[in-house]
């Protein structure tokens, strides 16, 4: 067979193929527009019956108690303290804290389920929820019975919020490098520096704050719980944020701020290692609101499509637009699962935990901000308005590449681990 022989084969067998995944794409989107109910893009599809019961919950209190007012709390940077403290009456302030001290028990995998349902109700609210549940589990994992006893009730109960404070001025990314010290001095640690971006900080009553009370480096790092009230705390202006309004984000700052020793969280020289389990799970946390924030921007999507009428008939009927819709749905399905089994995972302690942790932070959040950036597209000039709740979504999801370690940050974990394996 001569060269543009095999060149013509290749061609047909490319048009063959190219033909073959496109009616995939309309197979997939005629499944979402037909019917979604049993279409394996929803996210109810696998899970048991219990899972599905406190999903349900989930979706009910986000389209009664949120979605109504999302807009409204992000035009008006409303921190809805009484809508969280209902959620947290369904349990949802402590869901992966111990039973023992007021929190729900549930799973790394139930919980992502959750905070998924909730973000398509509000992404903002819902991402400071997930925020307060890490630092409850925090205090629950790595405290005494009396800080257990202590805090967490308050803290399942919503009755008090808490805030991490990780991030410096000065130390983003390098997060070991941080520079906020605590000297002890008899039975008190006294606490200098400030940290930056708090989610909650100045409208909270608790900070989970890591410090240096040894040397450079992380082993240098302890972790002091911080009451609001503490002579020496104080907060910074509030920051003017494109997304996350309905959450106040302030820097925390201290001045020879006097702390209890037994407010000491594990011994001295473990709060790096303390900070960083609470991240794997807060990466999970957050990579289940960029679901949410999918989830409801591709029903935005599908309804769009279905009414809008352009050059004489419904948008529906464009076939490029339904490639597209198929390509968000089956975006939204890889990273549901991809979720879903680092969820697994960090909840068996396997040994691939973190390497999947930081997978999903970084395939999730990227993956499903694009998914929101399309249905806004797809919208025309209406998703630029801010009467259109895609707008929003787009923009409580850009921050999700850049917290809880950046994208960036995700990509050196990842190969460092790949490449250290024996």
């Amino acid at each position: 067979m001569c060269f543009k022989c095999c060149l013509c084969f290749v061609q047909c067998l490319h048009k063959v193929w190219r033909f073959s995944i496109n009616k995939i794409r309309l197979y997939i989107f005629f499944n979402i527009i037909s019917d979604p109910c049993v279409s394996p893009w929803t996210a109810s599809y696998g899970l048991t019956d219990e899972q599905k019961e406190f999903q349900k919950v989930a979706f009910d209190f986000a389209a009664n108690e949120m979605a109504p007012h999302m807009a409204e709390w992000d035009q008006k940077e409303v921190f809805p303290v009484e809508t969280m403290r209902k959620a947290a009456q369904l349990g949802f302030g402590g869901i992966y804290t111990r039973p023992e001290v007021g929190g729900s028990g549930l799973s790394r995998l139930d919980t992502s389920i959750i905070f998924e349902a909730l973000s398509t109700g509000c992404v903002s609210t819902t991402a400071y929820i997930s925020i307060h549940n890490m630092c409850a589990w925090m205090i629950d994992t790595f405290g005494n019975d009396e800080q257990r006893e202590s805090f967490c009730p308050d803290l399942c109960s919503m009755e008090k919020f808490a805030s991490y404070c990780l991030t410096e001025p000065g130390s983003g990314s390098d997060a070991a490098s941080l520079l906020t010290s605590a000297q002890r001095k008899g039975d008190h640690y006294v606490l200098n520096g400030s940290k930056a971006f708090i989610s909650g900080g100045g409208d909270t009553d608790v900070y989970v704050v890591m410090c240096r009370t040894g040397g450079k480096g992380a082993k240098g790092i302890s972790c002091l719980v911080v009451e609001k009230g503490t002579p020496g705390l104080s907060f910074g202006k509030k920051e003017r944020k494109v997304g996350w309004n309905s959450q106040p984000t302030r820097a925390v700052i201290f001045e020879d701020c006097a702390v209890p020793a037994t407010n000491r969280l594990g011994e001295e020289g473990q709060g790096f290692n303390i900070a960083m389990k609470g991240l794997n799970g807060g990466r999970i946390n957050i990579a289940s609101c960029s679901l949410g924030a999918a989830h409801a921007s591709v029903l935005l999507a599908k309804d769009h499509l279905l009414v809008r009428k352009q050059f004489g008939e419904t948008l529906a009927n464009n076939q490029f637009l339904q490639f597209k819709l198929a390509e968000m749905a089956t975006k939204l399905v890889a990273s549901r699962l991809l979720v879903r089994e680092a969820a697994t995972a960090l909840q068996e302690d396997r040994a691939d935990a973190v390497s999947l942790c930081s997978m999903a932070k970084l395939f999730v959040t990227d993956e499903c901000f694009n998914v929101c950036n399309q249905a806004l597209q797809m919208h025309g000039g209406y998703g630029y308005l801010k009467d259109y709740a895609v707008q929003q979504f787009v923009r409580d999801i850009r921050v999700h590449q850049i917290l809880e370690g950046t994208n960036e940050v995700m990509r050196m974990i990842i190969s460092r681990n790949l490449l250290t394996e024996s």
